[in-house]
């Protein structure tokens, strides 16, 4: 819808209805107690402000342990080979131990 001319509607309203001098009953000390009471403490507020801090920081720092990483790795020369016998390796240690070393 088009902002001006729901702002002509609404005008035009307003302006069929004038203010009255009429104030509901106790208006005043019923703003005035609400003003004067505390809001109610949101806790889920409380703690989500600190622990979005947290996410955060906690990224960063993933981030710059990724890069240093990255930065001090070494080139690594024929990795499949490599690999390959050392899961075979590793898969078979336990068959490689005698019965007596088990017990």
């Amino acid at each position: 819808m088009n902002l001006n001319e729901l702002h002509a509607k609404l005008v035009k309203v307003a302006r069929k209805n004038p203010p009255t001098d009429r104030v509901p009953y106790a208006f005043e000390k019923r703003i005035m107690s609400r003003l004067a009471s505390p809001a109610p403490a949101n806790d889920w507020a409380l703690w989500g402000r600190p622990l979005w801090r947290a996410a955060v920081s906690c990224v960063a720092i993933t981030i710059l342990c990724g890069v240093w990483s990255m930065a001090t790795a070494r080139p690594v020369e024929s990795t499949t080979e490599s690999f390959s016998q050392d899961l075979e390796a590793a898969v078979f240690a336990p068959l490689n131990t005698s019965v007596e070393d088990a017990w």
